[in-house]
Formats: structure tokens, sequence, C-alpha cells
């Protein structure tokens, strides 16, 4: 019979140098009433911001739901594996959808083992193999979290003066955390060493905010057996960037992550707003910027140095503006350090790994309101 699968002709090319095939695309879901989400008591908490643990368990649970069923859906259809599994938040009227879709593949005389699933698509997948990680299982780390109206209060009072907020600054490093820890426990539930490709999202959900990190747990042989939180390695480096990292000698060791929060302050702002009516720099908003992505750095740099880093690479930075003139900067990037002897199987990746895909269906209309979840995923959604 006819398969369909979700594989690209350069997916199917970069898996079949790797022994493998494609099958049939599989879906899984699960759909919450938001009436429910909504009568959860988490309104004490919101109050002082930070982490809403209700709704955290209750994503979680949603999206471990339709994970377990797109896997027992693979194992149906005979599957070794299931590549660019995604793991998606839909709206629907009344109704949130928790969706997981993805790509089956075969071995030839496969079969004798559960079947593993991963983030990476079939080109990440043959640089994820090629660089020594084997593939075990898809994990996801969340957390649900509230800026508060408590929070609010007294970052109002600190905010009357120009500088960082460190109530907020202390909040948002914890639940930026989180995720973190949560991703690399459920690679250690997995016997797996590391996690790879981990990608970061921030979606809105129920008038809060969801941040969740997806990617790849996986086994490296040239890594320690997973024990205790630094023995489980993570990276934030899409599968290409780690392929080229590890031929010259380099393995991940964590994704760092730094935070500040910072306001402009009563005083400055009205200084800033006078001066925008002048030509020229706005000095005040320079220099509070600058301190405020200095600071995120240097929390940065010291996580890379308490874990024996040489270097950290792939570091992007992000602002958001958050409620009442605050600004939070968020800096992420993988710490990474040169181990000896080793390397990548081949001496290089072939053109199909790294050539870009063209997207073939568009949709402008104004009206649509479907969401085309190869695209978010590409994204890192």
């Amino acid at each position: 019979m006819a398969i369909i699968t979700g594989l690209s002709g350069n997916e199917i090319h970069c898996l079949e140098l790797k022994g493998m095939t494609p099958g049939d695309l599989v879906v899984g879901n699960s759909v919450f009433a938001v009436g429910f989400l909504g009568g959860i008591t988490s309104s004490i908490r919101t109050l002082v911001g930070g982490e809403v643990t209700q709704i955290t368990s209750v994503i979680h649970d949603g999206r471990l739901n339709a994970i377990n069923r797109l896997h027992e859906e693979a194992r149906h259809r005979g599957a070794d594996g299931v590549t660019g599994m995604s793991s998606e938040i839909v709206q629907h009227f009344g109704n949130v959808e928790f969706l997981s879709l993805g790509s089956c593949v075969k071995r030839a005389g496969g079969g004798g083992e559960p079947p593993f699933s991963t983030s990476a698509d079939g080109k990440e997948l043959y640089c994820q193999l090629d660089a020594g990680f084997h593939p075990v299982k898809f994990v996801f780390g969340n957390v649900a979290y509230s800026i508060g109206l408590g929070g609010g209060l007294m970052g109002a009072l600190r905010s009357i003066r120009r500088g960082e907020v460190p109530e907020y600054s202390d909040v948002f490093y914890r639940t930026r955390h989180h995720a973190l820890e949560r991703i690399a426990a459920e690679a250690r539930a997995a016997k797996a060493n590391a996690v790879v490709g981990i990608r970061t999202s921030i979606i809105p959900f129920q008038g809060m905010q969801e941040m969740v990190m997806v990617g790849t747990a996986s086994r490296h042989p040239a890594l320690l057996e997973p024990a205790a939180d630094a023995d489980v390695v993570t990276s934030g480096l899409t599968n290409v960037e780690m392929w080229n990292l590890v031929k010259l000698g380099y393995m991940p060791i964590q994704l760092v992550l730094g935070v500040s929060v910072y306001a402009l302050g009563v005083a400055s702002g009205v200084a800033a707003f006078i001066q925008s009516f002048q030509r020229g720099e706005v000095s005040q908003l320079s220099t509070l910027i600058y301190e405020a992505r200095a600071n995120a750095l240097l929390q940065v740099k010291r996580q890379a140095e308490a874990c024996g880093a040489d270097d950290v690479v792939g570091v992007k930075t992000y602002v958001y503006q958050l409620a009442g003139g605050l600004i939070e900067f968020l800096v992420i990037g993988t710490a990474v350090r040169k181990v000896p002897g080793v390397t990548t199987t081949s001496e290089q990746l072939p053109p199909q790994a790294i050539v870009s895909e063209q997207e073939t269906f568009i949709n402008v209309a104004e009206s649509a309101r479907g969401r085309d979840l190869n695209a978010l995923r590409a994204m890192g959604a």
C-alpha cells in the first residue's frame, strides 16, 4: 500500500543514507474544554507572579496524552522510529487541542526494539546520528507562568527609579530554568545522557504564558551515564551546528540561560521623553539596554564557567516588553567543551542535509484560521 509521509525528498534521501525508509504520518491529540481550564484555582498563585503550577500540570498532561497516542499509533504501524515530532497547542472554538504529529521510519530487519522518537526532521536526524547521538525519545519541559498582580505592585514601587527589578529577574530566572530542568529530568528517566536540538518557544495560553522546550533525549558513547543533574547534556544548537562542532572535536555540555528584567524608571522616563523631541541619541535608554544585556550575558558566562566549558556558542538574545514598562532580556546559548577523540562518522554532510526547503503552499487570506504546523515546527514553535 502507498505510504503517506510528511518527509520531504531531501529528508528521505538523508534517511536512506542511514538505512531508513519512510513510513506513514502519525498523529496524536487530546482536547480539553476551556471552561475546565478557566475553573482551575490558580488565582492565588498569580497574585505573586511566577509559575502557575496547576496550569503547568494541565498543559503537561495534555501534551503527554497526545504524544503517547502518537507513539501507540506508530507501534501499531510497525515503525522503528518517528521523526519530526511536534507538540502543538491549537485553539478551537471553546476548546484547546493538544496535537502531536510526526512521520514514521523503518529500518531493514528492524522491529526488535521499541521505536525511537525525535523532534529532528529527516535532515536533522542524519546530522544527529552522524555526530554519534542515537535518539531515544522525544521529550519536553514546560512551565506556565504569570507576571502576577502582587509582583506587579512590587515592581511598580521598584520601577520608580531606573535599573534592574530584582523581584522580576529572580522570578523569570527561576521560571526559565524550570523548563530546562524538566526536559533534562525526562531524558534521565528515559536512560538518555543528552538532550539535543532543543527548541524553546514562549506561547500565550489562557491569559498567561507557557515556556516550552522540546528536544530529543539521546545517547552518546562518549558521555557519562545519567545519574545526577550535571550528567545530562543539554544543547540548544541545531543538529547541523552540532555536527560541525563535533567534527571539530567539541561536545555540547549545557544549555545556558541569562535573564534580566529592567525598568526605565519615572525620572529617566521623563528625561527620555523630553529628549525624544530632539535629534540624537537617547542616552538613558542606550545605557539601560546595554546594562540589561550585559547582566544577562554575565549570568551565561558564570553558568559556563561553573560547568567547565571552553566556549559558549550559538548565543541568541531576545527582548520582551512586559507589563508596567518592564523589559526582559533573555540570552540563550550552549556551553561546549573540547573532547579528545570525538568526531563525526562522515567527513562532510551531503548537500541534501543542509539545503533549505522551498515552501509550496502559502495562505495569506486574512480570514484563514488554520496553522501550518510544519512551518511552526521549522520556526521552533
